[in-house]
């Protein structure tokens, strides 16, 4: 879909309270938090910002931020566990400002963590961003998770396959999907006002996953570490603009 300038400037307030959501949430990370904790900063800066959670309530969802430590890839729901030194989480967050979304994700470190760690985390962001660079008006859609895909497998890390990325506007999840591999072929063509949420999610182990018993939390099938990052972008005529940074 083709989102008009004034709708891109909606999502660009939405974005703006995301990116915020993530700096307060980065500053409340450490040994002996809760993930819940985390939760109540997230919801803090909502409430702030007059903004609305687009994950509360969502097909049940009870938080309105998803915290997946370690092994853990997405949707994990906010409870009791506590941040350990040497910990990886991810947090993703979204609001809704004046019925347009934002949507994105980061993973870091608790404390000190393994160089194996950190080179997780800092492959998952970059393939993130050769992703972005594809979004350019007249490339094709899945040029977006071949980038992606270069990037992750010349790290031998596994790509998610099972959740993908999304295009985004009035609802959170809108078709159609963004793959974080090359699916094949060429995909749509890449239009100025398409708005795109690209998320891979990168193992440090194979790509087969399951979903725990609380209905939610995705981890990887064979305990290995995961890493997610995602960003909500519009493509201009100048090629893809990030809505959701400060």
């Amino acid at each position: 879909m083709i989102r008009t300038p004034q709708e891109i400037a909606k999502m660009r307030k939405a974005g703006k309270v995301v990116a915020e959501m993530h700096e307060a949430t980065r500053l409340a990370v450490k040994p002996g938090v809760s993930t819940l904790d985390l939760d109540k900063v997230a919801r803090n800066v909502l409430e702030k910002r007059g903004a609305r959670s687009n994950f509360l309530n969502y097909h049940g969802f009870p938080a309105v931020i998803c915290t997946s430590p370690n092994s853990m890839i997405v949707h994990g729901i906010p409870g009791d566990y506590i941040l350990q030194e040497g910990d990886i989480i991810s947090i993703d967050c979204g609001a809704i400002v004046e019925g347009y979304h934002g949507d994105a994700a980061y993973t870091m470190g608790v404390g000190n963590i393994s160089p194996e760690a950190e080179k997780l985390i800092e492959v998952t962001e970059r393939s993130l961003y050769a992703g972005i660079e594809k979004m350019q008006p007249g490339n094709r859609l899945h040029e977006i998770g071949r980038a992606v895909q270069k990037v992750a497998e010349s790290a031998g890390y596994g790509i998610v396959r099972e959740y993908v990325g999304h295009a985004i506007g009035t609802a959170m999840h809108e078709e159609p999907q963004v793959p974080n591999y090359w699916p094949g072929n060429g995909g749509p063509k890449l239009k100025v006002g398409n708005v795109f949420a690209v998320e891979p999610m990168l193992n440090i182990g194979g790509d087969k996953t399951k979903v725990l018993s609380d209905g939610w939390s995705v981890v990887t099938l064979d305990g290995s570490l995961s890493a997610h990052f995602e960003h909500t972008i519009a493509i201009s005529e100048n090629g893809p603009e990030i809505l959701t940074i400060p």
